[in-house]
């Protein structure tokens, strides 16, 4: 099965989600998205699959959402922030043949997990 988790190594619940993955058995292809963040498109194109807003998507808690005054933000200007400062993208998002999910809680996951 062909798996893809937008990962942030320091997030608990990142790991727990790839952790579920791989008990699974299948060794997904992990995207460090602070280091390899997704274009403007895909990140629009992942959110629309899994059936999120930007608003929803977004680290709301993250100094940095205060700092640029994003909570009255419009959903264009909330991708624009998500791209242009990752740390802002709520994760993980884990992609399967089964669909785009935001695994928060990790046993989120499972729901996109074969068996």
């Amino acid at each position: 099965m062909d798996v893809t988790i937008y990962h942030n190594p320091k997030c608990s619940n990142s790991r727990g989600a790839l952790e579920l993955i791989r008990a699974a058995g299948i060794t997904p292809t992990v995207i460090e998205y602070l280091a390899t963040p997704p274009s403007r498109t895909e990140l629009a194109d992942l959110l629309r699959r899994a059936g999120l807003t930007p608003r929803q998507a977004i680290r709301a808690k993250e100094t940095l959402y205060r700092e640029l005054s994003l909570d009255t933000a419009d959903n264009e200007a909330l991708l624009d922030a998500m791209i242009a400062h990752p740390v802002l993208i709520e994760r993980p998002l884990v992609v399967t043949p089964k669909g785009v999910r935001l695994c928060r809680p990790p046993e989120r996951v499972l729901d996109l997990l074969p068996g």
